[in-house]
């Protein structure tokens, strides 16, 4: 199983009304096969395989219907006083899961919610960054000059901006984990800032990638599985990128790469 570097993006999931739906939206979608949880209400999700994420059925109808992104600690505990420390709020404290191991859940200052790893048994996606797979999360959010300072501490990230500034924006940045040299090559995730043209009533919240061969031929099967093409394909830098939504309301992104994936 793969090791994970602190604060490296380590583990996805998604919450859905419907569990079985879901199984059969992203088996169709991904290919993925699935393996439940005996008598509980989730499944993990494989390609090839490999753990690649799972589905979990909400227990709580006033849940979100989102997907989650976990980051890896080597102490979930000081990871959450630091997020208290720093501005952010801890939704729920460190908690087992069973042998596999600790996991909690915070948000930033701006509302973006996201989970904390410390592996046991289980250290978290086996296969990434190939068809089928986590290959990127953003955090999308209102607030950078709270957010950026506050994932500097908690997660130890180092920025790198990415291309001018259009005139009153604030440029894409790339957050490298603590100890390596910030740039596209150590990249483990992003911050993008929402724009006056999205609606208000949309929160802070991270958006993650998946990995797929033909960015187009995805997003035409998700329309065919019931799901929507918020965002239709586009060329980027990095490849080729949509963002969808499934037939239950959950929004990721799938991205086509080019080779120059960080």
């Amino acid at each position: 199983m793969a090791a994970f570097a602190q604060s490296a993006p380590c583990w996805a999931d998604v919450q859905l009304p419907d569990l079985e739906a879901g199984k059969r939206f992203y088996g169709g979608l991904f290919g993925w096969t699935f393996h439940a949880g005996d008598g509980m209400p989730f499944a993990d999700a494989y390609s090839d395989g490999k753990l690649v994420a799972a589905l979990a059925g909400k227990r709580d109808g006033r849940m979100p219907t989102a997907w989650g992104v976990y980051f890896s600690t080597d102490d979930i505990a000081a990871t959450v006083a630091l997020v208290r420390r720093s501005g952010g709020q801890v939704i729920t404290d460190p908690v087992p899961a069973g042998r596999a191991g600790v996991l909690a859940q915070a948000a930033d200052p701006g509302g973006a919610v996201f989970g904390l790893w410390q592996a046991g048994e289980r250290a978290g996606f086996e296969k990434r960054n190939a068809p089928g797979s986590f290959c990127w999360t953003e955090v999308r959010t209102r607030r950078p000059e709270r957010v950026d300072p506050f994932y500097e501490e908690v997660l130890g990230f180092r920025g790198t901006d990415t291309g001018p500034p259009a005139a009153g924006t604030v440029p894409f940045r790339m957050w490298s984990p603590a100890g390596t040299e910030p740039g596209e090559d150590t990249a483990v995730g992003g911050r993008e800032v929402l724009g006056d043209d999205v609606p208000e009533m949309l929160p802070s919240h991270f958006l993650s990638y998946f990995a797929v061969a033909d960015c187009d031929r995805t997003a035409g099967t998700a329309v065919h599985l019931g799901g929507r093409i918020p965002s239709p394909p586009a060329d980027t830098p990095y490849g080729r990128t949509a963002v969808l939504q499934d037939d239950q309301g959950a929004v990721f992104a799938v991205l086509q790469p080019n080779g120059r994936l960080p």
